[in-house]
């Protein structure tokens, strides 16, 4: 019977408070983990609001590359007549 006694009281002082600092270690990562998480979650709500002037940025863009596209086959056959 005093085996009982000695088994409980080792659990009581080594094994009980070994779980709980392993358990708060474990919260601890955790509530970083959701910090981190709302910080990126904030960041990309503040993102979508900086893509409303996409489709015109876009529209810039493609009217830019056919003005690029036009120079560069207007001086691709200069150069082709001239060493033609």
């Amino acid at each position: 019977m005093t085996w009982w006694w000695i088994g409980n009281a080792v659990l009581l002082v080594v094994v009980v408070p070994v779980l709980i600092a392993l358990l708060n270690r474990i919260l601890g990562a955790a509530e970083r983990i959701r910090g981190a998480a709302d910080d990126i979650l904030a960041g990309g709500v503040a993102l979508t609001g900086e893509l409303d002037d996409l489709p015109e940025s876009l529209a810039v863009t493609g009217r830019t590359i056919d003005q690029v596209a036009v120079g560069a086959v207007r001086y691709a056959g200069s150069v082709g007549k001239l060493l033609g």
